[in-house]
């Protein structure tokens, strides 16, 4: 690890020990990666991409010191929620269609059955009405 590197993890480790006291400088002070990077004076891809260890342990010491969930997880859990919501609504949605599909199956089957013998009749379970045919 070169000197800067380990200049920026210093930094970064001072940076989570402020957020987690409630004495940002140069930051908002918020629990979140962009602040930690603003606090650390590091450019925030850096930080996800050097220092993702970094990152992680200050998600996992805020979930722990702090007893909050950080923003990203925050965040996470309303798109999940969403999601659910919507696939819920969409497989409901879906039901509704193969039904549809079901019934109109069996209504074409029918009229087409129908249109095929007109003259005799056809033999209607006694819990089926049959439709009355269209007078001309």
């Amino acid at each position: 690890m070169n000197e800067q590197n380990q200049d920026e993890r210093t930094r970064i480790r001072a940076a989570m020990d402020r957020l987690l006291a409630g004495q940002a400088t140069a930051s908002n002070g918020s629990f979140t990666a962009a602040a930690l990077a603003a606090e650390a004076g590091v450019h925030r891809m850096a930080l996800y991409k050097r220092h993702a260890d970094l990152k992680n342990e200050f998600e996992e010491r805020v979930r722990t010191e702090t007893k909050q969930i950080p923003e990203t997880e925050k965040q996470l859990r309303v798109t999940v929620a969403k999601l659910k919501k919507t696939i819920t609504n969409q497989n409901a949605e879906l039901k509704e269609l193969r039904d549809l599909v079901t019934r109109l199956s069996l209504a074409s089957a029918v009229l087409t059955q129908r249109r095929q013998s007109p003259t005799e009749p056809v033999p209607v379970p006694d819990n089926v009405l049959p439709f009355r045919p269209p007078t001309t």
